[in-house]
């Protein structure tokens, strides 16, 4: 299906890339539908959580690992019901500033995809991950 999207237009969505938020992303309440975008030019580390019910709606995710490599959560007890069985991705949602070297990703609240399922989910975790993670590695020696 054809869908507007806010960064890249209106283009051709497989269905493998919709992904259904059972849990909604906090603040989003009325958003459960996104599609999970890349772009090849950019490389598999980035990618685009882009709502199907509002076009103006798009998160900038970063996958966690290539940030924290050793990144392993313990997932709340819940995880399960709203993910189902399997493997999960983990992402972060990114806020990029104009001065990219300050640009942070959320490692306490998560972007959790089982793509068995199609199901995604935004969780808090309750280890001590940082909210506003530097995204590069020169600008963490100075938060």
């Amino acid at each position: 299906m054809k869908y507007q999207t806010r960064d890249f237009g209106e283009i051709e969505i497989d269905v493998k890339q919709i992904l259904t938020f059972n849990q909604p992303i906090y603040g989003f309440e009325d958003n459960g539908k996104y599609a999970f975008l890349q772009d090849p030019q950019v490389g598999k580390e980035i990618a685009w959580l882009q709502s199907l019910e509002e076009s103006e709606l798009c998160f900038i995710l970063v996958a966690i690992r290539s940030v924290v490599p050793m990144y392993r959560p313990e997932l709340p007890r819940d995880a399960e019901k709203l993910l189902g069985k399997g493997e999960y991705d983990y992402w972060a949602i990114a806020v990029i500033k104009d001065d990219f070297t300050k640009s942070t990703v959320n490692l306490k609240s998560p972007i959790i995809i089982n793509w068995q399922t199609g199901f995604g989910a935004q969780l808090i975790l309750e280890g001590d991950y940082p909210v506003r993670h530097p995204l590069m590695e020169e600008a963490k020696g100075s938060c």
